[in-house]
């Protein structure tokens, strides 16, 4: 398993949804498109129970049917819950990626809402397939939040503008939605600050802080894992301002409130001693500091150092 993301029922458990693949493949680097989202339910967010999987590729011919990538549960107000999900199929060899929706009554049994993707790169602002610049279209990882005054819905995503050095164009691309059915593609939410892309991307106030967690694949180990300081939840977020939390083991973290109240993450553990694990992380306690960034306050545990930060 790797990535994960996580939705609280109305009981207080925690559901965690994943992206999966058989450990029969034998090269950890084919399971991308051999990915499906898998499920499990915790009390304390240590102990699953694993459930049916949430959802597979669809089908073929269909714009998810090669595989489905990382999204989130969103409990809607009609009480439905809302699985946002990114796809790849095969028609493109899995090179562009699109949102597309699922919906439960029950958090256990999906149906995919509608045939086609809910929310594409629009390239009035971002950039579309071009092998020239980058190996992929960057349009994935969708996170949704309502908006703080009550105005609908806000849906960020893994994008890339569609100017600049092409090393670096890696921005928080936005949607805007009345009823989580319609989008509309806004300009992204922050500037190219020299990542390529900004993957896994959440949203949260910690400590009294709006912060953007996200992550890269490039670079040192302990420097794959941001968070950028914003306004708001809404942004505009200063990616240039990005601190790194320094986990050289963990990637795709989430931040989640701990059974205590505490925030915590959780991501999945990727490669340790040069070989990939797979396996979800307890939780790992931390804190926000506007001059630190986010650190860990685990016991014992060692707290990065605050004087590196991301500088485009």
């Amino acid at each position: 398993m790797w990535d994960s993301w996580y939705a609280r029922d109305d009981d207080g458990a925690w559901h965690v949804f994943f992206l999966r693949a058989s450990r029969a493949l034998l090269d950890p680097e084919r399971r991308h498109h051999r990915a499906s989202i898998g499920h499990a339910v915790s009390t304390d967010l240590r102990s699953w129970r694993l459930l049916p999987d949430a959802l597979i590729a669809a089908d073929s011919p269909g714009w998810d049917d090669l595989a489905v990538w990382t999204g989130c549960t969103v409990h809607g107000p009609d009480g439905r819950w809302y699985l946002f999900y990114t796809g790849v199929g095969r028609a493109e060899r899995g090179l562009v990626q699109r949102v597309g929706l699922a919906v439960s009554d029950d958090l256990t049994t999906w149906h995919r809402h509608g045939t086609e993707p809910l929310v594409e790169a629009d390239p009035t602002w971002y950039e579309l397939l071009d092998p020239d610049a980058w190996y992929e279209q960057a349009w994935r990882d969708p996170w949704v939040l309502p908006d703080p005054a009550g105005d609908g819905w806000h849906m960020l995503v893994t994008a890339r503008a569609n100017t600049g050095p092409a090393a670096g164009r890696g921005v928080m691309g936005h949607a805007t939605s009345r009823d989580l059915l319609h989008w509309t593609v806004q300009a992204p939410l922050s500037a190219p600050a020299g990542f390529g892309h900004l993957e896994v991307p959440q949203v949260a106030v910690v400590d009294g802080h709006p912060v953007l967690l996200f992550c890269t694949n490039a670079g040192q180990p302990e420097h794959r894992i941001w968070v950028a300081p914003g306004a708001s939840v809404t942004g505009a977020w200063d990616v240039a301002a990005a601190r790194p939390y320094a986990d050289p083991h963990l990637y795709a973290p989430r931040l989640v409130t701990d059974v205590d109240g505490s925030w915590s993450v959780i991501g999945f553990l990727d490669r340790v001693d040069g070989a990939f694990v797979g396996a979800l992380s307890d939780p790992i306690p931390v804190r926000y500091h506007p001059a630190a960034g986010l650190v860990s306050r685990a016991p014992g545990a060692l707290v990065q150092s605050t004087s590196d930060s991301h500088d485009g």
